[in-house]
């Protein structure tokens, strides 16, 4: 499994099952698939690849530690850009079906309704990250900052969720929400675990070291 991932084959492989979900809207769409109204389906569909690329790029790194698997990290930036590019299609969707590009109605449209706010606000740190996601970024930067910035994608998990929830409130429709919710939680507060348990682990390697150089010391 180790050597798969690292063949040269398996970036490009992963970058086609990637766009997989692009290649059948746009199937559905020519197909006539897409229910009775596309326009709506679409919107959906994107917001909704949008959320599980999310889940995908934040599961990597358990996966990585519970499988013993450091293989897997190679894949992370590429699945952290299609959860922008997923975004931008999402936004593209709305503002060409639902505001027919017209940038007024759509700052107007943003101001009045919530999950639309929120939504941008997520779609504007994902752009930061995107941006910086590069080496020459890091380097930069520096990569102490660099990783600062980069756990905002906890701030867009919390983001993205709060945005499908108001769009779903409306409806009183939270099944869905409820389970991308339920996904997000776990992978965050596996975060949040793992690095408190690095943190008494280094306290306990911090005391360790200390009551042995007092007892050397002392004799």
């Amino acid at each position: 499994m180790r050597k798969l991932l690292l063949h040269p084959v398996a970036k490009p492989v992963v970058f086609v099952l990637c766009l997989l979900p692009l290649a059948w809207l746009f199937y559905a769409a020519l197909a006539n698939q897409l229910g009775a109204n596309p326009a709506e389906a679409l919107i959906r569909a994107t917001g909704d690849w949008t959320l599980r690329a999310l889940c995908l790029v934040l599961a990597v790194t358990p996966l990585r530690v519970f499988t013993s698997t450091p293989q897997l990290a190679r894949f992370r930036r590429m699945l952290g850009l299609f959860v922008f590019f997923y975004a931008v299609l999402h936004l593209l969707s709305y503002s060409w079906f639902d505001m027919g590009f017209d940038v007024g109605d759509i700052v107007r449209d943003i101001i009045k309704r919530p999950f639309i706010l929120v939504g941008s606000l997520a779609l504007l740190l994902l752009t930061l990250l995107a941006a910086t996601s590069f080496n020459r970024a890091i380097k930069a930067i520096g990569a102490k900052r660099w990783q600062m910035l980069h756990r905002t994608v906890h701030a867009v998990a919390a983001l993205a969720i709060l945005h499908f929830f108001w769009m779903r409130a409306g409806k009183n429709d939270f099944g869905e929400v409820a389970v991308y919710a339920a996904i997000l939680a776990a992978l965050l507060g596996w975060r949040v675990w793992n690095a408190l348990r690095k943190r008494r682990a280094a306290r306990a390697g911090a005391s360790s070291a200390a009551a042995s150089r007092a007892a050397a010391h002392t004799n």
